[in-house]
């Protein structure tokens, strides 16, 4: 996650919504983008934004990729729209005057294709 939040760690509301997860999750919290991908050697970068040309799913992702999401009520800065190639700018489609997704349902599309693509790997097999 990247400052600033818009909200808060500590929040009421937030512990109980991650209650059956929290233990799974590996959180950390950067001062900036740049702070993040420090962390991130090698990582290929891909944003999400209703402004992107790419579609999401015509992306071969790996092991290893970061997905980046803006706030829900604004996107992501144009500064950071600007500093990445039109093939790292991701979209969903959607229908004509629809509106975008929220943001939570845009994470779990683009995770999920992201994780299927890579074979679901970790995942229980039981399905099968």
């Amino acid at each position: 996650m990247i400052q600033p939040l818009g909200f808060s760690l500590d929040d009421k509301q937030l512990r109980r919504a991650g209650l059956d997860y929290h233990e799974y999750a590996n959180l950390r919290v950067h001062d900036d983008l740049a702070a993040c991908l420090q962390t991130l050697p090698g990582a290929r970068l891909f944003a999400y934004t209703t402004k992107g040309k790419q579609p999401y799913h015509e992306v071969c992702y790996q092991a290893g990729d970061a997905l980046l999401f803006g706030p829900e009520t604004r996107g992501l800065p144009a500064d950071i729209l600007a500093s990445l190639k039109p093939e790292q700018c991701m979209r969903i489609p959607m229908l004509p005057n629809n509106r975008s997704l929220n943001l939570s349902n845009t994470v779990a599309v683009a995770v999920f294709e992201a994780w299927r693509q890579c074979g679901f790997a970790g995942a229980d097999r039981s399905f099968r």
